[in-house]
C-alpha cells in the first residue's frame, strides 16, 4: 500500500505528484491491468514462452 506523508510547506499538487510517483514505482498500475481479466494458466504459460523467445532474439 502506498502512503504519502504531508510535510510542512507541501502543496496539494506536490502531494499528488509524490503519490503518483510512488504508485508508478510500486508497479501498481501494471499489476491492476494484468489482473483485470482472468488468464488461464495454459495461456499464461504460452505467453511467457513467447516473451522469452522474443527476448532471446533481442539478446543475440
Amino acid at each position: 500500500m502506498v502512503f504519502v506523508k504531508r510535510m510542512p510547506g507541501d502543496t496539494d499538487d506536490a502531494i499528488i505528484r509524490k503519490f503518483v510517483r510512488k504508485v508508478i514505482d510500486a508497479g501498481i498500475i501494471p499489476e491492476a491491468k494484468r489482473r483485470q481479466f482472468y488468464l488461464k494458466p495454459s495461456l499464461a504459460k504460452k505467453l511467457k514462452q513467447e516473451e522469452a523467445r522474443r527476448n532471446k532474439r533481442k539478446i543475440v
